[in-house]
């Protein structure tokens, strides 16, 4: 995409249904005016109007429906499936799809997912530029302006967050541009990117209520836990540790959000309001759907099956008294492995013989009738487990329009892990109560109740929080990020990776791409080049536009 201004900005708000925030109000208007009764001259006009463009501002590049790039980094391709690129998930479309290929020792710049993430990132900074530089001809209350410049402010500044993490330096655009001025923009160090991410998040979260104060009829607003979330994160990232824990530490002492009792509820629309979700996608049954149904439902319910948690990820679920798994433990049964679990490997995973729905899943390589048999050809699973994580298993309109599930973008949970993560690496000694506050508040919650971690060496505490933020964010899209701002890719994005083990199969043997002494069933191998994939080159369709963005 070309670093073009918006010509079309205004059109694209007023057919914006993305989020619900006043979405009542805003579908009226959207009723009331045609989609092509605006321009440029006569929309900055009304209270109404501009609360279309901060619908639009919010929904931004996000398309919906099914997607096979990510259009946005918040749709559920951008958040959920770029954990294909990671030791959580693999993608059922093969090696060669382009999300496997950013970490397999094969990302090129011609990678149409680094491309889609890209051109989401401009476009919604487009639409927040066009927004800022017009607002202030609306006549509005001031404290209505200066909310809706905070959210404007907030939006922009996560998207310069994204695009610092995984490219690095890029072209930092804080106003609309000629095509020419477009054409031949440089790109900013990476210390200037994040600099402007930390001083416009401050400055956003300054303005922006707090989630307290949020009315059912502004839910999916920004809050200012949100922009203090990512100012966290993006703190954390760059090694600031107290800087985080501090920032991390008025989210809490803020007392508004909380963990929630059940864990699996709050990915569903029962619950998905809950006060542990700070920030998340708003999705609309029928106007804003999410079609993540059908891309992962199993086949026997009509989903394409297409994401597959890897047994590495299955594995890091230890049992339901905290223990890591083993194989070889009694607890452990094979023909159930759901039972004397973590309660999240039942509540995020399916297995062989779990129930979804009012259906079983049945994916053993031995059930040849089945449509969700462990193959590497049937449009089914290719790692023997499935996705639970985000449905409701009783719905039953169509999987591609009618599913109106949010996706959580930022949840308390994360706070709470962060804010010890960044205590811990300041060199804060480590205190039971400060674990009570933390880890065990996300691990004891009713609904997962596993016992309380006591260690306090940041040494043997640290595989622990990792896994812990493995497990209970899996799938959330933090994975990857987390995998580059720990270094570790050359070490868990190496080597052969494994599904399910089914040690009784009599076509194991004979299917199984590799055979594994504990029976896995062999799913890819991973080649990640350190220095090199830990940040994206800038999209060679860029690059042959304006040639100041070559790496």
């Amino acid at each position: 995409m070309k670093l073009f201004p918006i010509k079309k900005s205004i059109l694209q708000y007023a057919l914006a249904v993305a989020l619900v925030m006043g979405a009542t109000a805003c579908d009226q208007e959207l009723e009331k005016y045609p989609s092509n009764s605006f321009s440029k001259d006569n929309f900055w006009t009304s209270e109404s109007n501009a609360n279309i463009a901060l619908t639009g501002m919010y929904r931004g590049a996000i398309e919906y429906g099914t997607e096979v790039v990510p259009t946005d980094w918040w749709s559920y391709c951008g958040i959920i499936f770029l954990e294909f690129a990671t030791d959580n998930l693999y993608d059922r479309r093969g090696d060669n799809s382009a999300q496997n290929r950013l970490t397999n020792g094969t990302l090129l710049p011609n990678n149409d997912v680094i491309l889609g993430y890209w051109k989401s990132s401009y476009k919604r900074i487009a639409i927040c530029n066009d927004f800022l530089e017009s607002i202030d001809k609306v006549s509005m209350a001031p404290e209505k302006i200066s909310r809706m410049k905070a959210e404007a402010r907030f939006v922009r500044a996560t998207q310069y967050f994204y695009l610092s993490q995984y490219f690095g330096s890029v072209p930092l655009v804080p106003n609309t541009l000629t095509p020419d001025e477009a054409n031949q923009v440089s790109k900013a160090p990476k210390a200037e990117v994040v600099k402007y991410v930390i001083d416009e998040l401050g400055a956003a979260a300054a303005d922006l209520p707090s989630f307290g104060s949020l009315t059912n009829a502004e839910t999916g607003r920004a809050s200012k836990q949100a922009a203090l979330g990512f100012l966290g994160r993006i703190l954390l990232a760059e090694k600031r540790f107290s800087e985080a824990a501090t920032i991390y530490k008025q989210i809490i002492d803020m007392g508004e959000n909380s963990i929630d009792p059940d864990y699996q509820t709050l990915f569903t629309p029962t619950n998905e309001n809950s006060s542990e979700n700070i920030f998340s996608n708003q999705h609309v049954s029928g106007q804003a759907p999410n079609a993540l149904p059908q891309h992962a439902w199993p086949a026997m319910a009509s989903g394409w099956h297409i994401v597959n948690p890897l047994g590495s990820l299955a594995d890091a679920y230890g049992f339901s008294d905290g223990t890591p798994l083993s194989y070889d433990d009694p607890r452990f049964d094979y023909s159930d492995m759901g039972k004397n679990r973590d309660p999240r490997f039942r509540y995020n995973l399916l297995w062989d013989g779990s129930m979804f729905g009012n259906k079983r899943y049945v994916c053993h390589p031995d059930s040849t009738k089945s449509l969700d048999q462990l193959t590497y050809s049937k449009q089914a699973t290719r790692t023997g487990y499935g996705l639970r994580k985000f449905f409701d298993e009783n719905f039953s309109g169509n999987l591609r329009t009618d599913y109106g599930g949010n996706v959580p973008i930022l949840r308390y949970a994360e706070v709470l892990l962060s804010y010890l993560e960044a205590e811990m690496e300041a060199g804060t000694p480590i205190t039971q109560a400060l674990l009570d506050q933390t880890i065990n508040a996300v691990r004891g919650r009713a609904s997962v109740g596993l016992p309380p971690v006591t260690i306090t060496n940041p040494a043997a505490l640290r595989p622990v929080l990792r896994n812990e933020r493995r497990i209970e964010l899996a799938f959330e899209g933090l994975r990857l990020w987390d995998i580059i701002r720990w270094d570790i890719g050359d070490q868990v994005l190496v080597g052969d990776f494994w599904g399910a083990p089914f040690p009784n199969s009599t076509l194991y043997s004979k299917t199984s791409k590799k055979i594994d002494p504990k029976s896995r069933w062999f799913v890819t191998s991973k080649s990640f080049r350190k220095g090199q994939d830990d940040h994206w080159p800038i999209p060679q369709s860029e690059v042959n536009v304006n040639p100041n963005l070559a790496d």
